[in-house]
């Protein structure tokens, strides 16, 4: 009868460590699947960004096109400028972003 009991014990803590072990690799995945639509959506927010950026400049030359090319240079020149100060700032926060992504990712809450 002892043998028995010992036996249901090891089995019951056999199927409490396999439960234990499918519930760890669930929120593995759910955290894996979280980070990858983080990362889509960080994606398709720079594509937005990227494309109104170039809407926009699409839109001034358009505007100056009437005018001498001396004008098209200057919006130019001041989109280049426009987009490297931007690169530079993304470039500056990107790290904070993303760190800051990771952490409301990885935390865990009730």
């Amino acid at each position: 009868m002892e043998g028995s009991r010992a036996q249901n014990g090891i089995q019951l803590l056999l199927a409490a460590e396999q439960e234990a072990q499918q519930i760890v690799n669930a929120a593995r995945n759910a955290k894996m699947a979280r980070l990858k639509q983080a990362k889509e959506e960080a994606q398709r927010e720079i594509a937005e960004f990227r494309a109104q950026m170039e809407a926009e400049f699409q839109r001034k030359i358009a505007e100056s096109s009437g005018d001498s090319g001396a004008n098209v240079k200057r919006l130019e020149k001041e989109t280049d400028t426009k987009i490297h100060q931007l690169k530079i700032e993304a470039a500056r926060i990107s790290h904070d972003v993303v760190l800051m992504l990771l952490k409301q990712v990885t935390s865990v809450k009730n």
